[in-house]
Formats: structure tokens, C-alpha cells, sequence
């Protein structure tokens, strides 16, 4: 029922390595990264018999090098708000790869099972990438699609996550928007609401969303190492309305994101937001309210449990504070946008969003906790 967007299945693990392990691109890409055997992994395939075996053999590994190597110290928080029910972490996004890879590092390291992953099929630049995904436990989310089509795979969609969670007990990681924020302003998307409540049959919203059990989760990066191409994005959409990110800017993104540098990172599980959408249940909202009230309740979690590091208290009070001192962030942003050269660049502009990035997180926590 749901084999065009489904992750592979455990028995579909072994014949997916092989598929890999023999395509060029991958295997030049695994090459890359120290500890990594294709040619073991190839003759190991027939050994794994669950998803999960190979998460903890290969993923798991790759994972803590990538930690290890741009990060300078990855935690997790508010672990014992997980329980042992099957949830929903609805979360900001920072980075294409980094946040859903960290999300499952942080489950395993705390032994538990990976969640499934939403991803949009946008990122399947290359065959070997949908594979790798797909065996990650990654499900297809649908872009680029007509009106009419829209519909139809939003439903199936929602149906197919309803399922997941309610029937297979099987956690979903999602971000709260489609498409990395941009400013770090960190907002949910009321469609996205409309589209997890769409498969059930309460008798409204919040009804069809507490069987999801949310448990909105915050990412806190010290460092964006995409912050210079995100200022770009901003800067072309700015001066050119009828910009359109090209085929392989996701690709470098999610290799910049990969590779770059991103301090201190520390994710927060929050507790299940149901006994709050069922106070909000009580009160007489029509659907448009329900959908606000939800999305705010959300934005307030995420925001009220962001980590703030220096850099985002020098940005902040670059914008809106007595502007001290603080040489060490000055250096990176400065770095950071001195690797920016595009035509009729606007200095001053792309410096301001920088700072917004940065000041943003600190902006929407003081508001949170007002």
C-alpha cells in the first residue's frame, strides 16, 4: 500500500547493499571516510537481517566519526521525556543530513530504536543516494507536485506516517517545515499540521493529532557551516524574485553540512505535547484556530529549549544589545562571509542576515519564556 514511499523492509536489506556496494559513486564516496570497507560491507551484506543490524554496524560507526570529526561535543537532553510508545519528533531544521542522522545517533546511544525519516525526494540527486536513504529508514515525502496531485499525497502521506506510528510502534522524525529555515527563525508550517491531522477520523484537528504523541525536539548547532550558502539563497531571493535554487545546490548543501564545522550540538527531546491539545480541545476553536494554536504551541517547546553559545549572544547583541565584544564569533561570521563572491553582492545585507542566523535562536527563546 505504501511501496512508493516506504523505507526497504528488513528482508530487503541484503540485496540493496550488494546494489551499492557495486555502484562507482558510492563507493568513491565511502572511500572518503576513514574506517569504512566497501568490499567488507559487500561480503558482510547477507548477515544483516534488519534495518536495525545495519544502523548499529555501519551507521552507528560512521556516525560517532562524523561527530567526533565536526563537532566538538554532540549531547542530548530530555531523554527520559522518550517513552516507550512510538513518537513523533517534530523538530526545526538546520541541516539536510546532519539532523535526522544526529536524531538516530542520539536514540542508539541511548539504546533505543532508529526512527523512520522523512525526506523529500527533492535530495535524490543520484540513484545510490535514494538507496542509502530509503535503507536508512528513510519515507519519500513528494515536492514539486501539481495541485491536483498535492491532495492525494499529502493523505497518503499523513495515512502512511498514522501508520507507522499507530500500528508498526515505529518513531517518525519530521522537521517542522518543509525546507531548512533559512534565518533560524524556526516556525511550523501550518500545512504541515493540515497534513498529519488529514488521516484521521476524529472529529477534529487536535483530535487526529494526539494519536501522533509530538514530542516537538529542538536542535541547538554553536555552528551552521551552511550559513554563507543560506545568506546567499536569502540574498538572490531579495534581489531576483524569480530565483530558483538549481538541481545541485541541495547536493552541496547536504556535502557542506557533511563536512563543515559545527561546535557544540546538543538536541532536546521535549515531553509529548497531548495533554496540552487536549486542553486545547476543550476550548471552542474552528479548524483555522486549532491549526494556529497548534503550530504555537509547538514553536513555544522548540524555541523555550534552545542551548544558546556565545555566538548567538554576540549576534544578538550585534541587533538588539549593547553590542560587546566577542572576537572569536566576530572571526567566524567574518570567515564565514568572506567565502561569498556572486555578482552585485550586497555586503551589508548578507552581514545582517548572518547575524540574524545566529541572534535568532537567543530572540525566540526570550520570547518563548515571557
Amino acid at each position: 500500500m505504501f511501496d512508493d514511499i516506504r523505507p526497504y523492509s528488513d528482508s530487503e536489506v541484503p540485496s540493496v547493499l550488494h546494489r551499492l556496494c557495486n555502484d562507482p559513486e558510492f563507493r568513491q564516496v565511502a572511500a572518503s571516510i576513514p574506517g569504512v570497507n566497501v568490499d567488507e560491507i559487500d561480503s558482510t551484506a547477507d548477515s544483516f537481517s534488519t534495518v536495525l543490524d545495519f544502523q548499529l554496524a555501519f551507521e552507528k560507526p560512521l556516525l560517532e566519526w562524523l561527530a567526533d570529526s565536526n563537532s566538538t561535543r554532540l549531547t542530548a537532553s530530555g531523554l527520559e521525556n522518550i517513552t516507550s510508545h512510538a513518537e513523533l519528533y517534530l523538530t526545526n531544521h538546520r541541516d539536510i543530513t546532519i539532523d535526522p542522522a544526529y536524531i538516530n545517533l542520539a536514540l542508539v546511544r541511548s539504546f533505543r530504536n532508529t526512527s523512520e525519516i522523512a525526506i523529500g525526494d527533492n535530495l535524490y540527486a543520484r540513484p545510490w543516494i535514494r538507496d542509502f536513504v530509503r535503507l536508512s529508514r528513510s519515507f519519500t515525502v513528494k515536492r514539486n507536485l501539481t495541485r491536483g496531485e498535492m491532495m492525494s499525497s499529502f493523505v497518503h502521506l499523513s495515512s502512511y506516517i498514522r501508520y507507522t506510528i499507530t500500528e508498526r510502534n515505529n518513531s517518525v522524525w519530521m522537521a517542522q517545515r518543509e525546507g531548512r529555515s533559512k534565518d533560524s527563525t524556526d516556525q511550523t508550517q501550518e500545512s504541515l499540521i493540515k497534513m498529519l491531522s488529514m488521516s484521521g477520523n476524529g472529529s477534529s484537528i487536535i483530535d487526529n493529532l494526539i494519536p501522533l504523541n509530538i514530542h516537538p525536539t529542538t536542535f541547538s548547532y554553536e555552528f551552521d557551516p551552511c550559513d554563507y550558502l543560506k545568506a546567499i539563497e536569502l540574498h538572490q531571493r531579495h534581489y531576483n524574485p524569480d530565483f530558483h535554487k538549481g538541481p545541485m545546490d541541495d547536493v552541496v548543501s547536504m556535502k557542506t553540512g557533511i563536512q563543515g564545522n559545527h561546535g557544540r550540538i546538543n538536541i532536546h527531546f521535549s515531553t509529548s505535547i497531548n495533554p496540552k491539545l487536549h486542553q486545547l480541545a476543550t476550548e471552542n476553536l474552528n479548524r483555522k484556530q486549532q491549526t494556529e494554536a497548534v503550530c504555537q504551541l509547538i514553536d513555544r517547546t522548540i524555541h523555550s529549549n534552545y542551548t544558546i553559545y556565545p555566538i548567538n549572544e554576540w549576534a544578538y547583541s550585534q541587533l538588539y544589545g549593547d553590542r560587546h565584544s566577542d572576537p572569536d564569533s566576530e572571526n567566524y561570521l567574518k570567515g564565514q562571509l568572506a567565502k561569498i563572491n556572486i555578482p552585485n553582492q550586497d555586503n551589508d545585507f548578507l552581514w545582517h542576515k548572518l547575524l540574524e542566523m545566529y541572534a535568532n535562536p537567543l530572540k525566540n527563546k526570550l520570547i518563548s519564556n515571557q
